[in-house]
């Protein structure tokens, strides 16, 4: 595999904690708004650049795009933002309060996502993936890495790990208590290492961002035909990302909530679930499930516990098998009408990073009828999935720590 070097545009370093952003796809605009009341070096200006405007604008637009560009430029002029000399590599270390996660930031080749050595395990909504591509194209730039893992093995964890020592570039804790910290990687000799190492790597997976990588592969192949003749050593045939280790990924639980029962009363609805499960009530409020195939559902203000029956699904299909297909097949679907919880407005998703409470929040205050918990669906299902070139069914995965953008931006 290609892991590559690149001359990083980065924040000079007393601007990190001021410029890191969380992903353009898990804020809102009204939101990165409000951060930009406060903070007017915020990296929103660059990823969500609707916000520079005092009126509603279309992300997508000229008008916003160059919007972007010229704040992206402008950062760069002053100062806030600088451009590492030679290639490097960098190590990003991501601390929480139970977790550790520490990766290898670094470009990767677009042909090794055409050709699926960098595995995915979702589809890309086109109309996502076209605003990002035009967001890449009109900057020339990607602001937001891609999240990468491989495989865990000693030596390539080892090697990330040593380099993670010493004197940080960056080191500051974000607004939601994670510590992040920086390590810039720019000798020869370590660069080469690094590039070495993982060259007998057999595949990459993407953990999240698909949607980033589809966009920059996009844009890759609109210039290639925009470039004549083909130049494989220009910046756009690689897009930035951070890999990490499998082992050091921590997936949460993604749970759901749905509006209506779909005209069933809630007695009915529970008896039609009796086929499907063991279902009890939870010992205790709320109910975190302890294992696979089994559910929280939260209902009428009480919590159940749905264990699914033996003998109804076949385990050895890796996407079958999941609990998100599960609840999808048995209960979303046939009982709730459900078709296609893509487009479907009935159902909403809910990170475990937010807690179960949460889920009560939905039912009790928001008007919703019914909230399903589920166990974490593990790495190691993932990473199956990916192998054998299947598709996850939506909104399978939540990782955390989300990767900051600002951080590291990879000019095209």
């Amino acid at each position: 595999m290609v892991v590559k070097p690149f001359r990083a545009v980065r924040p000079k370093k007393e601007f990190a904690s001021s410029v890191a952003a969380k992903p353009y796809d898990v804020v809102d605009s009204r939101e990165a708004k409000e951060v930009l009341k406060l903070n007017p070096y915020t990296f929103y200006r660059v990823t969500k650049p609707e916000i520079n405007f005092d009126k509603d604008m279309e992300p997508s637009s000229s008008e916003v795009l160059q919007k972007a560009r010229e704040i992206l430029s402008e950062m760069i002029s002053s100062g806030i933002l600088i451009q590492d000399e030679t290639e490097c590599f960098y190590i990003y270390k991501q601390t929480g309060k139970d977790h550790i996660q520490i990766g290898l930031v670094a470009t990767f080749h677009v042909d090794d996502y055409l050709n699926n050595k960098i595995k995915k395990h979702e589809l890309t909504r086109k109309e996502k993936e076209d605003e990002r591509a035009k967001h890449i194209y009109h900057l020339k730039a990607q602001t937001g890495p891609v999240f990468l893992m491989y495989r865990s093995s000693e030596k390539l964890d080892s090697l990330i790990e040593r380099f993670a020592q010493g004197e940080p570039e960056y080191d500051f804790t974000d607004e939601d208590g994670i510590r992040q910290t920086v390590y810039v990687v720019k000798d020869r000799q370590s660069v080469e290492l690094i590039k070495k190492a993982f060259e007998g790597v057999d595949s990459f997976y993407i953990a999240d961002g698909h949607h980033r990588a589809a966009s920059a592969v996009r844009v890759a192949q609109i210039l290639r035909q925009e470039t004549s003749p083909f130049k494989p050593d220009e910046e756009y045939n690689y897009f930035l990302g951070v890999l990490f280790p499998h082992k050091h990924l921590k997936i949460y639980d993604y749970n759901r909530v749905i509006r209506d029962l779909n005209g069933l009363t809630v007695q009915h609805f529970i008896s039609s679930l009796e086929n499907i499960f063991d279902l009890s009530l939870a010992p205790h409020s709320p109910y975190k499930p302890v294992k696979k195939h089994e559910f929280g559902m939260y209902i009428g203000g009480k919590w159940y516990i749905l264990r699914l029956k033996e003998g109804l699904i076949n385990e050895s299909d890796p996407v079958r098998s999941l609990d998100v297909s599960i609840l999808q097949e048995f209960v979303l679907k046939p009982i709730l009408g459900i078709d296609d919880p893509r487009t479907d407005k009935r159902i909403e998703f809910v990170g475990g990073i937010y807690g179960l409470r949460m889920l009560e929040n939905y039912v009790d205050k928001k008007g919703f009828s019914v909230a399903f918990a589920l166990y974490p669906t593990s790495v190691e299902d993932l990473m199956k999935i990916s192998d054998f070139g299947f598709i996850m069914p939506p909104k399978s995965t939540w990782f955390e720590p989300k990767l900051k953008s600002g951080l590291f931006i990879h000019l095209i």
